[in-house]
């Protein structure tokens, strides 16, 4: 999976990662491993551009959550735990959107998904980069 980094500057600078293909079991560990490098580097505030996945599976759910949990200053779980990571996402759902961390334009399919896994009351969805990055 490749992955591509744009900054955006609204009332905060925002950046934009955006992973291409699939996001499953063989790669959602880059998309994690992205975003904690960036973080160490001092970037606060993410849009994940979900346009070019058209396939998502749990695994990389897991990455979003795990994401989204780093963002919040916590240590997520171990990413390989399985059924716990998932169960960690049901449970995290009551915590309210997510202030870090936005999801943007995700396919059809995608966003089925989002919506069967609650995500959707997890994360805010832009359909546009300008009003997400104003989101912030």
């Amino acid at each position: 999976m490749e992955i591509t980094v744009s900054k955006q500057q609204g009332k905060v600078p925002v950046t934009v990662v955006q992973p291409h293909g699939d996001v499953d079991a063989s790669n959602y560990t880059e998309l994690i491993s992205k975003v904690e490098e960036l973080h160490k580097n001092g970037v606060n505030d993410f849009v994940i551009d979900l346009s070019d996945v058209s396939f998502m599976s749990s695994a990389g759910l897991v990455a979003l959550h795990s994401i989204a949990i780093m963002m919040r200053g916590e240590k997520p779980m171990d990413p390989q735990s399985g059924w716990g990571a998932l169960k960690a996402m049901d449970r995290d759902r009551d915590r309210g959107m997510q202030k870090h961390v936005k999801l943007l334009k995700p396919q059809q399919y995608v966003a089925e998904t989002f919506d069967k896994a609650g995500f959707t009351q997890f994360f805010e969805i832009y359909n546009d980069l300008q009003k997400a990055v104003a989101s912030f």
